[in-house]
């Protein structure tokens, strides 16, 4: 019997594993149209254990090939019950912090308002920045704590959060600083994004190319120098930055050493998807008007595609995103919430999962890859999660399901009965 200190700090046993490793998540149309999703579609071990020490995965496989009885490996057993344990998931693009809600927005864009004339009518990004300014520090980070433990509750141990909303130094500092705190008091692990260039503030509506000098020439510098953002986000679009403007920001990022990612041809393909592949872009997000050329070139500069089936879905868009592009040129697809106040108010990473599939026929396995090892590609953290392998981060979660595919199928309900964060287990 191996003594205390070679011993494992925890077992997990009686589990079906859904490894995400060396998966196949790319399918042809025909694989479509087979409808052809098995288990060998999620790296699956039945009747497998996993084994944790130093909040790290050291051994994973089937039950019966553990190199000792359980008790002799490990210190603490957990008996899964035969549910399936997965990686946790990665929520890879949120604007979780933020003041005040659009619900009225939401109203006025059933009444037949579209999203471009509520924003050139003040609305939309501007007014959440109104609401933001006014917040507390405390307000923005009571109200960003509601949204998180939704997205825990389902099985959500990493996630990103952009800034965007404040626009001025001062408060995309604010931001980042609540996002920063929102890590330290949850078992949790968070990505910061500096998203200043998000949209045009109020003050500077008639000075577009002021305020992009103002986000490079003084937001980046002081928010690298305090170490608040992982990444820098812009948005590439009609209704916000140019290409060129959107060029400049990266440069800035780029020489602070910081990687950058785009909301790119959302609404109209402005070159956002080829932009983020000149810049060696984390992800480019949305990506529904991308053409074939960025598709292309996005695959040749190993850019995640991040589709976000909540905006897609809020907005009430048609164009959807160019999946087939997508699996002919091998691009890995993230999926994720866009959770804010807008365009896709929603917390919940399973339903995103149930839209990729029924809004953008998505097989069930490649959006689970979209909300795991794909979603950390994306945040450029797939080396140490987003897959059960040895030597990653300890972050599970636990489903009540016989099944992987029911993860993508039900609607409303949650079968996540707890998560494991670096090793420590945190039931529901």
């Amino acid at each position: 019997m191996a003594n205390d200190n070679q011993q494992w700090d925890s077992l997990w046993i009686n589990v079906n594993i859904a490894t995400m490793v060396n998966i196949a998540t790319m399918v042809d149309m025909a694989t479509m149209a087979a409808g052809a999703d098995g288990t060998n579609s999620y790296g699956s071990i039945l009747n497998g254990a996993i084994g944790v020490k130093d909040q790290r995965i050291i051994w994973v496989g089937k039950q019966s090939d553990l190199p000792q009885s359980p008790q002799k490996c490990a210190r603490e057993i957990h008996d899964g019950q035969h549910q399936w344990l997965t990686p946790g998931l990665i929520d890879c693009h949120t604007h979780l912090v933020f003041g005040g809600n659009r619900a009225t927005e939401f109203a006025q864009r059933l009444g037949g308002v579209s999203y471009t004339e509520i924003s050139k009518a003040g609305g939309g990004i501007r007014s959440t920045v109104t609401a933001t300014r006014a917040a507390t520090e405390q307000q923005l980070m009571d109200s960003a704590q509601k949204r998180l433990n939704h997205l825990m509750a389902e099985g959500v141990t990493s996630l990103e959060i952009k800034s965007g909303y404040g626009l001025d130094t001062k408060n995309e500092v604010r931001m980042l600083q609540v996002a920063r705190a929102l890590e330290q008091h949850n078992a949790i692990g968070v990505s910061t994004t500096f998203l200043g260039a998000h949209s045009i503030p109020n003050e500077y509506e008639a000075r577009p190319q002021d305020y992009i000098d103002l986000v490079c020439e003084q937001m980046i510098p002081e928010i690298a120098r305090l170490g608040l953002a992982d990444a820098v986000d812009a948005f590439c679009e009609t209704i916000a930055f140019s290409p060129a403007q959107t060029a400049q920001v990266f440069d800035q990022a780029k020489a602070h050493n910081l990687p950058v990612k785009l909301h790119a041809d959302q609404l109209s393909d402005s070159g956002g998807a080829k932009l983020a592949a000149d810049y060696g872009a984390l992800s480019a997000d949305h990506i529904e008007y991308s053409s074939e050329q960025g598709i292309a070139a996005m695959a040749e500069a190993g850019v995640t595609a991040v589709l976000l089936p909540g905006a897609f879905y809020t907005l009430r868009e048609t164009q959807q995103p160019p999946l087939e592009l997508l699996r002919r040129y091998k691009v890995p697809i993230a999926i994720a919430t866009d959770a804010n106040p807008g365009s896709s108010p929603t917390t919940s990473l399973l339903l995103m999962v149930n839209m990729a599939s029924t809004l953008f026929r998505m097989l069930p396995s490649e959006s689970f890859a979209g909300v795991t090892i794909n979603a950390a590609k994306a945040l450029g953290l797939d080396h140490d999660r987003g897959s059960l392998e040895v030597g990653k981060r300890a972050d599970f979660a636990l489903w009540d399901i016989h099944e992987m595919s029911e993860l993508g199928y039900w609607v409303g309900v949650n079968p996540c009965t707890g998560r494991v964060k670096n090793g420590v287990y945190i039931p529901h």
